[in-house]
């Protein structure tokens, strides 16, 4: 078996300490409660006020959890209401569609999938969730690059690997792509990714009218395409989802 490794174990519960009792706490008041030599709890502050953790206060020199944990914490609730609030409107979209549904949000270049419905058949398939897609070929990825300014920035940075003989990853062509899928409100992927696979995603805004995700269906070519396009029902339908949920999320009509 593993061993921990003591010093994050250390830290983790110095952060605990600080979120758990009072607002500001002195170096001898957390050394004495984790049973630490003033030392060694002062390296480990010390790391994690560097890191943007943890916050020493100038005038009374007593510490406090720091921005960079509050913004991590922030995050991570705002994930969880998007799924929240996405439950119910995936799921009549997986129903509608007939179709897999995806709900993605930006992370370390990609799009992390946040909420998986499955297609509403018997068909083996298998839980996507904590999966990563691309940026520039997927229909998810376009989306959060089309409206998010940091996404576009990451994908521009990124690798931009050719999928298929079908994948865009030259910086013009891409760009022309993000501006058809501002103006039509959604983006697309034929075979951009994956052979014999298409995909379509719509934006979600929150209550400051940010993009904090996108949502779309995937599925074979010939059951999302009619005669080369996309059905314009299936598009409606991930589109009036997308709308749903920025609802939920307060962004009202768009």
């Amino acid at each position: 078996m593993a061993r921990n490794i003591q010093s994050l174990e250390r830290a983790a519960a110095m952060l605990r300490l600080l979120a758990g009792g009072e607002r500001r706490l002195g170096l001898s008041d957390i050394a004495s409660s984790l049973g630490l030599a003033k030392g060694t709890a002062h390296g480990i502050l010390r790391t994690l006020q560097q890191e943007g953790f943890v916050e020493q206060d100038d005038a009374s020199g007593r510490y406090q959890l720091g921005a960079e944990l509050l913004r991590l914490g922030t995050t991570y609730l705002d994930v969880h209401e998007l799924r929240a609030r996405a439950l119910v409107w995936t799921d009549d979209l997986a129903r509608s569609s007939g179709e897999s549904v995806h709900l993605g949000v930006l992370h370390q270049q990609g799009v992390l999938i946040v909420h998986h419905v499955f297609r509403p058949d018997d068909s083996r398939q298998v839980l996507e969730i904590g999966a990563m897609q691309p940026l520039h070929s997927t229909a998810l990825g376009k989306v959060l690059s089309a409206y998010d300014p940091v996404a576009h920035s990451e994908a521009l940075e990124a690798d931009r690997k050719a999928f298929t003989d079908r994948t865009v990853c030259e910086p013009e062509g891409f760009e022309h792509i993000l501006d058809v899928t501002r103006a039509r409100g959604y983006a697309a992927d034929v075979e951009e990714t994956w052979e014999g696979v298409a995909s379509l995603a719509a934006p979600i805004h929150d209550r400051r009218r940010m993009p904090v995700g996108s949502v779309g269906i995937t599925g074979a070519v010939e059951r999302l395409c009619r005669d080369g396009e996309l059905r314009p029902e299936l598009i409606a339908a991930v589109r009036d989802c997308a709308r749903a949920v920025s609802r939920d999320l307060g962004a009202g009509r768009f």
